[in-house]
């Protein structure tokens, strides 16, 4: 079945550039030039992936990428400005699944959408992935998470990165380990890239335990999850 792309860009160039370069490569693309007209078309018909701007008038891509993921866990790869970390950390807080920096190659762009397509897809085998760390339960065929029962609704890389930890309690986990884990072999992510999903990933289950610390942090060396 062929997987749909929303792209959402106020840069009529690089929507018509990127599209026709996902076209190409088999994917449905859908493009809009503003945050209010594709959230009024994706909450119609969600995609499979979206691929938002942050720098857009009327409805920006930090608020879109808010409002999308109040109402699902859709993956989301975000555009923002070269060198500016206040976007990044920002889109990643807010829940998106990677980020690529302007100017960037259509070839990056497609292969981070591959990755991200990728891991959001429910596992083939028939035996069930599920993973019980004390009060952590981690079902992968059915990308659910649930802590003292109840759910902690994680996106694509965060679940991948807590299972990478969990899977291994005790253990610690570099942060290369951790891109790996997440991001496959072949993809490059900044460190603060990790920093910023583990630090998301601790508020998500403090929302539901304010004295979750079963991620812990080994300055210089990684993180690794700790069972009592």
């Amino acid at each position: 079945m062929t997987q749909s792309i929303a792209l959402v860009d106020d840069d009529r160039n690089i929507l018509t550039s990127v599209s026709i370069a996902l076209e190409a490569e088999g994917y449905e693309v859908r493009t809009y030039i503003d945050g209010d007209e594709a959230l009024r078309e994706i909450g119609r018909n969600p995609p499979n992936l979206a691929v938002l701007d942050i720098k857009m008038p009327r409805m920006d891509g930090m608020e879109l990428l808010g409002e999308l993921k109040k109402r699902s866990d859709m993956p989301v790869i975000f555009l923002t400005s070269k060198d500016d970390e206040v976007d990044e950390a920002m889109g990643l807080r807010l829940g998106a699944d990677d980020y690529i920096k302007k100017p960037f190659s259509q070839r990056l762009l497609i292969e981070r959408i591959r990755a991200v397509l990728r891991r959001s897809e429910p596992a083939s085998d028939i035996a069930t992935d599920v993973i019980q760390r004390g009060d952590l339960l981690m079902d992968t065929d059915r990308h659910l998470c649930t802590w003292k029962e109840k759910p902690i609704n994680l996106t694509v890389t965060e679940f991948l990165l807590l299972k990478a930890l969990a899977s291994n309690p005790g253990h610690v986990k570099s942060r290369d380990q951790l891109i790996d884990a997440a991001y496959g072999e072949n993809i490059y992510v900044d460190d603060r890239t990790i920093d910023s999903h583990i630090k998301r990933l601790r508020r998500k289950f403090r929302e539901q335990a304010p004295d979750f610390d079963a991620i812990e942090t080994l300055y210089g060396v990684g993180y690794r999850y700790q069972v009592d």
